[in-house]
């Protein structure tokens, strides 16, 4: 079995995990959740016990569903949070033929079998599995196994070969610093951008404190950002919202955003994009087919 865990790291990370729970009868119900025409703000505290879903053919395994595509707003992926209790897991995971998929673990380890391989991942351990692929997710501790998994239809292109599978984690992948910004601004990117076999990136960005996005980015590509580390200011459309570890952005195409990470510690955030491919005339099934 490989072991996701023996990458080397150089730097102290760490990831928030939802733990559930429910607030107190005696907590204040304003909070920051805001669902907008061009974003959404899901923070931590709402993330508890009572909206969590349960999945077909998944064992000891609750879930936190936290986007998924909507007519008129984001339309390319679903971003799930699952929590796989000991014992728990899944032989047939995925439900949809075409679906690739990300995973990447916040807490515990799991030991994640593509085709004939099996792969124990623990804390940062990241797997990018392809359309068609069989493959099956299992926590064989005494402990809960906590981790994000992104899906997104494949769009396959002719002459272009499909992406393959592969394991990696946090540790085993350099942070790429944004040019003129002193590394205050750096992505860690799983896969080459200019990969043409792949229409999705999920990347992990960091920035340090005082670093920042200079400029409203206004583009194509659909986003969700989940926090896994510190705290900053977003700029998203017209609004700047507070963040924390533990909350998720949801943006559709063309919403501005931008931001700033004030410290004390670094920012880090899990994000997804859409990639490489040309804007659908048709909707789903375009392209003539």
């Amino acid at each position: 079995m490989n072991d996701s865990s023996a990458a080397p790291s150089a730097l102290n990370r760490s990831y928030f995990a939802s733990n559930g729970g429910l607030p107190a009868q005696t907590d204040l119900m304003t909070g920051r959740a805001v669902f907008t025409e061009a974003y959404a703000v899901i923070p931590k505290g709402v993330m508890s016990d009572i909206v969590t879903s349960s999945l077909p053919h998944w064992r000891e395994t609750r879930t936190w569903i936290i986007a998924r595509p909507l007519s008129g707003f984001t339309e390319t992926f679903s971003h799930y949070i699952l929590e796989v209790s000991a014992n728990g897991g899944s032989d047939r995971p995925e439900p949809e033929t075409g679906a690739e998929a990300v995973v990447f673990v916040v807490q515990g380890r799991i030991e994640l079998t593509i085709g004939s391989d099996a792969h124990l991942l623990t804390e940062g351990g990241y797997a990018y599995i392809p359309a068609g692929q069989e493959w099956k997710l299992h926590n064989r501790s005494d402990a809960p196994a906590r981790l994000h998994w992104i899906r997104k239809l494949y769009e396959p292109v002719d002459g272009i070969d499909a992406p393959e599978a592969f394991v990696t984690s946090d540790a085993a992948v350099t942070p790429q610093a944004m040019a003129d910004t002193e590394g205050r601004w750096a992505t860690s990117r799983f896969i080459d951008p200019d990969d043409l076999r792949h229409d999705m990136a999920v990347n992990i960005v960091t920035f340090q404190p005082g670093g920042l996005i200079p400029f409203e980015e206004t583009h194509v590509m659909e986003h969700g950002l989940y926090v896994l580390e510190g705290k900053a200011v977003y700029k998203l459309n017209r609004d700047w919202v507070e963040v924390e570890a533990g909350d998720y952005m949801w943006l559709r195409a063309f919403c501005p955003q931008a931001c700033y990470a004030g410290g004390p510690g670094p920012f880090r955030y899990l994000l997804y994009k859409d990639i490489n491919r040309h804007a659908r005339l048709r909707g789903v099934g375009g392209f003539g087919r």
